[in-house]
């Protein structure tokens, strides 16, 4: 098999921009709500809104796949996307806001259906974890770099809103530019919610979470670290704080969970999550790089649970469920992900900023008193071994045979008499 990361190289750099134009919206959306002087709660739920539209994206990008390939679903949600952000800088209200953010989720869930299921074209079980790590290290990287975008305009002004606006049209240049790699188009299998959690009830649970932890962060990490004190670099600079460190943690992890139990990964990441907020919260205020170097720590645990559960629950999948196991996954962390700015939208305008943390530390610790609770129960499923690499297309070839396509399998099934020629000793 080729080098996955060759083939997939105009994807992953398309997704790269793209994350530098969502990562300055959001922040930009959090920061700017603030300074108009939106009610905390009312920012959570415009901010939630952008799950809603994510989960018709997630219905809709399997459709679309099916009937006009990749390529063209990709471009066609990026310029939809690219549209909503200038409506946003035009008219600078909780309602068109909360609009158009229904109007981006709906553009970057398909745009991340198509993302993973290309991916996961790709990928095999003894590579899966790596190929996901970097495209979520990718994704990170965009979102961290985009941060400091922020410091090149007022966010008061329509420029940063621009800028976003010609990042995100920018991304489809190498996917079109390249479209001649895409995967080939192919009949998925319908994939059940209930069958996806019989087989993989923690990767189920863990998608879900990290959706919730991750809307909380991108959503109002921005709105803590104002109502923390922060100006306008400190909010860039504590948001690229929790997100390079997760673009850090990426592949190492998902090297890590492809030599060893997945669920041990998974549930090392959850523990140190939960100590590092838990200390965050315990301790209360803390010196400047003290906090950014916990909050760091605690990104780069939690925001490598998504591809960690993703991982385990594709590795019990045929390569026909993978389009229709990614859309189902996305509308399960979207789901899960749309409670998470208003829940903690809701406990900050409460209880303060110190909830921020306090509602992760919780998220993470459930997670992890789970994760134990499912390994008690089933024992892990053994890791794909690689084998010497045998041509059998070669072998059927020079036997005069025709190949006996197997659907759904990497290679060829060679008829008995080749299999026992091949066995057989070579002549001196």
């Amino acid at each position: 098999m080729s080098n996955p990361l060759l083939a997939t190289w105009p994807l992953l750099l398309g997704m790269g921009i793209l994350m530098l134009g969502s990562g300055l919206q959001n922040t930009l959306l959090g920061l700017r709500a603030t300074l108009e002087g939106f009610p905390t709660p009312v920012t959570g739920l415009v901010m939630s809104c952008y799950y809603l539209g994510y989960l018709s994206g997630t219905l809709l990008a399997p459709r679309l796949l099916r009937r006009i390939g990749h390529v063209r679903v990709f471009a066609t949600l990026a310029a939809l996307a690219s549209v909503a952000v200038l409506v946003q800088a035009a008219w600078v209200h909780p309602v068109p806001w909360g609009a158009m953010r229904l109007v981006s989720g709906l553009c970057f869930a398909g745009i991340y259906v198509v993302a993973e299921s290309w991916l996961n074209h790709r990928a095999t079980r003894s590579n899966r974890g790596r190929l996901l790590a970097v495209y979520m290290l990718v994704l990170y990287v965009g979102l961290g770099a985009a941060q400091f975008l922020l410091t090149l305009s007022s966010p008061q002004t329509v420029a940063p809103f621009m800028l976003v606006s010609g990042l995100i049209s920018l991304a489809m240049v190498p996917i079109l530019a390249s479209a001649q790699q895409t995967p080939e188009a192919a009949v998925s299998h319908r994939v059940r919610y209930r069958d996806l959690y019989r087989n993989s009830p923690l990767g189920v649970v863990a998608v879900a979470v990290s959706g919730i932890i991750s809307s909380i962060i991108f959503s109002m990490g921005p709105v803590y670290a104002r109502l923390s004190g922060s100006g306008t670099y400190g909010v860039a600079e504590f948001m690229a704080a929790s997100i390079f460190a997760a673009a850090l943690t990426q592949y190492p992890v998902g090297r890590l969970s492809d030599r060893i139990d997945r669920r041990t990964v998974l549930g090392a990441a959850c523990l140190i999550a939960t100590l590092v907020a838990g200390s965050i919260v315990f301790f209360g205020p803390l010196p400047r790089p003290v906090l950014l170097l916990l909050t760091a720590m605690f990104s780069g645990a939690a925001l490598t649970l998504y591809s960690l559960a993703v991982s385990h629950v594709n590795d019990k999948l045929e390569p026909t469920q993978m389009v229709a196991a990614s859309s189902a996954l996305l509308l399960i962390n979207g789901t899960a992900a749309a409670a998470g700015p208003v829940l903690a939208g809701s406990l900050i305008g409460a209880l303060g900023p110190s909830a921020y943390f306090g509602t992760l530390a919780t998220l993470t610790g459930a997670l992890s008193l789970y994760n134990l609770w499912r390994m008690r129960r089933r024992r892990s499923v053994p890791h794909a071994r690689k084998s010497p690499f045998i041509n059998t297309q070669q072998i059927v070839t020079c036997a005069g045979l025709d190949p006996v396509p197997t659907p759904g399998a990497e290679g060829l099934q060679i008829p008995a008499a080749v299999k026992a020629a091949a066995a057989a000793p070579s002549s001196p």
